[in-house]
C-alpha cells in the first residue's frame, strides 16, 4: 500500500490555519474590511487544505482496516486511493510553494498588463492569445478576473489589455510571468505562410491598498477622459467615462474603461499607477545593485523569458529555469503551473 507521511503537519498547515483563525477572532477585526477579507481568504485556503489531508488520511486508515479483515486484494479501492494520493502530492507541492510566498505583496490581487511588441499583426494576435491563456489560468485556479482595458488592433488581435486577477496569492504566483514572451510559428497573416517570430510584453503588478500605495501629487498628473469602446447597440457608452492618467515626472500611463462611472475608472487607473510607481522604484534599485555587480541586462525584446514554438515542432521553454514541455495546446489553455512553480522554487533557492 502506498505510504503517505504527515507531510502537511511538517509544512505547518495546522499552524497556519490556527494563526488565521486567531486573526479573524481579534477585536476590531472588521475595522479594516480589505485586511479582513484577505485574512478570510487565507483562512479558507488553509482550512480546505487541512480538510483534504484529513479526508485522505481517514480513507487510508479505512482501507488498512478493511484489508486486514479480508485476506484479498482490493484493486478498485486501491486504485482510487492511489489516484487521490497522487493528487494530494500535487496539493502538497503547491502548499510548499505557498508557504514561502511571503513577499510584501504576494497575498495581494494582481494586475496583468499585456502589450504587443515586435512582429506586427502576428504580435497583436499573439498578445490576444496570451490574454486568453491567462484568463484560462485564472479560471483553472479559482481566481476571478476583470478586463479593465482592451485596445483592439485594426486587422487582428489586440494592442494591449489590462486584467485584474483576484484571489489568494494571485500576485505571488503571477509575478513569475513578468517579462517578454516570444512566439515562433508559421504566420496565418503572411501570404507565403512564412515562419514568423513575434513578441509580447507581460507586466505584473500587485493591487495595492490605500496604505500600501505610493504618494502621488495631483499636480504631477494629466488626466484625460474619452469614450469607452463597447459592444455596440444598447451597450454603447455615450459618456466620456474612460480615463487615461499620465504621471508627468516618469511618463507612466494607465487607462481604465471597464466601469460606467468616470470616478470608478479614475480610481482604478490611479491604483494601477501606484503599483507601477512602486515597481519602477524596485527595478531602479535592482538595476543599481546589478550594475555594481556588473551583471545588469537591459529589458529589451531580445531578453525574452519564455519561447512558445508552434512550428516546425511544438515546445514551450522557459529560459530562466529550463522548464519545458511539448504540450503546447495545454499551455495555451492555461496550464502554466510547470513554469510558474519552477520559477518560484528557483527564486527561493537563490
Amino acid at each position: 500500500m502506498i505510504k503517505i507521511s504527515t507531510i502537511f503537519d511538517s509544512l505547518g498547515v495546522s499552524v497556519k490555519r490556527k494563526k488565521a483563525e486567531d486573526k479573524s477572532s481579534q477585536e476590531g477585526f472588521w475595522g479594516d474590511r480589505k485586511k479582513a477579507e484577505l485574512v478570510l481568504k487565507e483562512l479558507k485556503y488553509w482550512a480546505n487544505l487541512n480538510d483534504q489531508w484529513e479526508g485522505i488520511r481517514k480513507k487510508r486508515k479505512d482501507l488498512e482496516e478493511f484489508s486486514q479483515m479480508v485476506d484479498e486484494n482490493i484493486p478498485k479501492e486501491m486504485k482510487d486511493f492511489q489516484q487521490e494520493a497522487g493528487g494530494l502530492k500535487k496539493v502538497h507541492q503547491k502548499a510548499h510553494i505557498e508557504l514561502f510566498l511571503s513577499g510584501p505583496y504576494d497575498k495581494n490581487d494582481a494586475i496583468l498588463i499585456l502589450s504587443s511588441g515586435t512582429g506586427g499583426v502576428d504580435a497583436q494576435d499573439w498578445t490576444e492569445m496570451l490574454m486568453r491563456m491567462y484568463l484560462r489560468y485564472a479560471e483553472n485556479n479559482g481566481f476571478t478576473t476583470t478586463v479593465h482595458e482592451k485596445t483592439m488592433a485594426s486587422e487582428a488581435g489586440i494592442k494591449s489589455a489590462t486584467i485584474e486577477v483576484k484571489g489568494m496569492l494571485a500576485y505571488g504566483y503571477l509575478k513569475a510571468e513578468y517579462g517578454v514572451h516570444r512566439l515562433v510559428r508559421l504566420s496565418p497573416f503572411n501570404a507565403k505562410n512564412l515562419r514568423q517570430t513575434s513578441f509580447a510584453l507581460v507586466e505584473v503588478l500587485p493591487v495595492l491598498s490605500e496604505e500600501e500605495g505610493a504618494e502621488i501629487n495631483e499636480k504631477d498628473l494629466r488626466i484625460d477622459t474619452f469614450r469607452a469602446s463597447g459592444a455596440g447597440g444598447q451597450h454603447v457608452n455615450t459618456t466620456d467615462s474612460a480615463v487615461r492618467i499620465t504621471h508627468l515626472p516618469t511618463g507612466l500611463v494607465t487607462t481604465s474603461q471597464s466601469e460606467r462611472s468616470q470616478a470608478q475608472n479614475k480610481a482604478q487607473a490611479l491604483s494601477v499607477l501606484k503599483a507601477k510607481l512602486i515597481r519602477k522604484m524596485q527595478e531602479e534599485k535592482k538595476e543599481q545593485v546589478e550594475e555594481l555587480k556588473g551583471g545588469y541586462k537591459e529589458a529589451v525584446w531580445g531578453n525574452q523569458i519564455r519561447s512558445y514554438v508552434f512550428q516546425p515542432y511544438t515546445m514551450v521553454k522557459d529560459h530562466r529555469t529550463s522548464a519545458e514541455t511539448s504540450q503546447i495546446d495545454k499551455v495555451m489553455d492555461g496550464d502554466i503551473d510547470l513554469f510558474i512553480e519552477a520559477y518560484l522554487l528557483q527564486s527561493k533557492t537563490r
